[in-house]
């Protein structure tokens, strides 16, 4: 068949994958994350604020408007903040740099947890530890500590140089304890690039250690909330599951994208030092 009148009949058919197959497009193009439209944020119930009377001014260029006495955010806004906002997770994940999601709320915890742990980005779900930015050497310090007992009780150091049960039952405990308030940072190395949080009256500290050490935050906003200190706001419900399921499950699966990517440029790379050395 005539290479024009393929090209017609295939934009007549609507087939995308056979098109792009079509001009050679990249694969990294068909495995680009997405995000939610309009129809599922509403559904999701993104667009609910607060009370008309409990809402913050700063709050006002994001609402639509008022239904019964309750604040409706404008959706429009939300979409194409969102998609901003998943866009430099991406970027940032693609350069390999390490992303913290915060959610202490009741609603958010086990969401964020999920998320990040499926995207390979950091979590805290518990409640922000002071300095986790700011006075990192110190957190660094306990984080060790962390990691040697849990490494020292697995391969059974503990037991090999003669602790007592009751020891080795403190120790299991205290690990627990541990990992409440560090588990989700355990690997946390240094500065992250990236704090997405839910929440920003919650998250009010972690956000503060950000914006000193210049990490661009990413905040899910309520109409009482104060956007001021986010880089990256998305105006939305962050009380109801559905809506911080359906926001959290966007900006996870733009963290996803961007490490599968910098992952592939980092074996592409290693390929051609060794095709070079082999040389």
């Amino acid at each position: 068949m005539n290479p024009l009148k393929k090209l017609v009949t295939k934009l007549k058919e609507g087939n995308l994958s056979e098109l792009l197959s079509f001009f050679d497009f990249p694969r990294k193009i068909m495995t680009k994350y997405s995000t939610p439209k309009l129809k599922d944020m509403l559904d999701a119930g993104v667009h609910f604020g607060h009370r008309a009377r409990r809402w913050n001014p700063k709050m006002e260029k994001y609402i639509y408007t008022v239904s019964k006495n309750v604040h409706i955010i404008d959706l429009e806004q939300s979409e194409d903040l969102l998609k901003k906002a998943c866009e430099a997770l991406f970027d940032i994940a693609k350069k390999g740099g390490k992303v913290i999601f915060v959610g202490t709320k009741k609603q958010a915890r086990q969401i964020i947890e999920s998320e990040a742990k499926n995207c390979g980005a950091m979590y805290i779900t518990e409640r922000w530890i002071g300095g986790t930015i700011t006075n990192f050497d110190v957190i660094r310090k306990t984080l060790d500590k962390f990691l040697t007992m849990i490494r020292n009780t697995e391969d059974g150091t503990y037991e090999k140089e003669g602790y007592t049960k009751k020891e080795r039952l403190l120790i299991d405990r205290q690990i627990g304890r541990f990992q409440i308030n560090y588990g989700g940072i355990a690997n946390m190395r240094g500065t992250p690039h990236a704090l997405v949080v839910v929440d920003q009256r919650r998250e009010r500290t972690a956000i503060k250690e950000a914006k000193k050490a210049g990490v661009p935050v990413i905040g899910l906003i309520d109409t009482n909330a104060d956007p001021t200190g986010i880089d990256y706001p998305i105006p939305g419900n962050d009380d109801a599951i559905k809506s911080i399921a359906l926001i959290v499950n966007a900006l996870a699966g733009a963290v996803k994208v961007g490490y599968e990517e910098f992952e592939k440029d980092q074996k592409e790379e290693a390929g051609k030092k060794l095709k070079e050395a082999a040389k």
